[in-house]
């Protein structure tokens, strides 16, 4: 399955395969859920189809005005979502720090409470009426992108006995193809969670958890409105960003 995306070589029109060594075991019991879904065979590989190299594709059409401000963009008339004001940016690059331009970026989040605007959801934080939880941009021609929000709380698993996953925000980066989709996850500088948390623990690589982290960026705040962090997303090669797409997949 792919890794590269638009400005990122190909050969013999197939996506690069996967470099799997850097990421985490299939296997992980501290991570409960792992131990259910490691496949149990040896992974087969298929070569990409014409419809998974040259499908679906998207438009800025598709980008409407508030899409990437998630403060307001499921709220009611002259109202906005509950908690503390954010603005988070970034650049998507490739292996060579290029800038990588008109990428299809997707974010979705707990709301300030930590929990997921989902019928499915069991943690007893309240529902925040004018929080959807998603958005999306699409990177400029110096591929980068921004949007606002409010900071996610943590919130309770049933991993171990008191697991809680930190404050992060998800992030999916899509390409021109169906396989070209990456799917990451964006934690808080300075969260004493981060540390202690069975999914972040299943990377051994600490300099790859660092890049998983937003510093706090003061430069780029809105005075008396929203703090900043910046979050770069390297796509491929040894400063490729940790990706958590299953091995058999996106």
């Amino acid at each position: 399955m792919s890794t590269s995306l638009p400005n990122t070589p190909q050969i013999a029109g197939s996506f690069f395969a996967r470099d799997h060594s850097r990421h985490p075991p299939s296997y992980a019991p501290g991570y409960k859920s792992s131990v259910l879904r490691a496949p149990k065979q040896t992974l087969v590989s298929f070569d990409s189809t014409l419809s998974e190299r040259t499908g679906p594709a998207f438009g800025h059409n598709m980008i409407g005005e508030l899409d990437n401000d998630l403060i307001v963009n499921y709220a009611r008339p002259g109202e906005a979502a509950i908690g503390q004001r954010i603005l988070v940016h970034g650049q998507i690059l490739d292996e060579n720090a290029r800038p990588v331009p008109n990428v299809l970026v997707e974010y979705w989040q707990a709301n300030a409470g930590g929990r997921y605007r989902h019928k499915k959801e069991s943690y007893l934080a309240a529902v925040d009426p004018n929080f959807g939880g998603f958005g999306r941009s699409i990177t400029d021609e110096n591929g980068y992108y921004w949007f606002k929000t409010v900071k996610p709380g943590a919130y309770p698993w049933p991993n171990g006995v008191n697991d809680w996953r930190p404050a992060h925000i998800h992030f999916s980066v899509f390409g021109t193809g169906f396989v070209q989709r990456l799917i990451t996850q964006m934690y808080f500088e300075g969260d004493p969670m981060i540390d202690i948390c069975p999914i972040v623990n299943t990377i051994s690589d600490k300099e790859a958890i660092k890049q998983l982290i937003a510093p706090l960026d003061m430069g780029n705040t809105i005075p008396m409105d929203m703090r900043a962090y910046k979050f770069d997303i390297v796509l491929r090669g040894r400063r490729s960003t940790y990706f958590e797409n299953r091995p058999e997949g996106n």
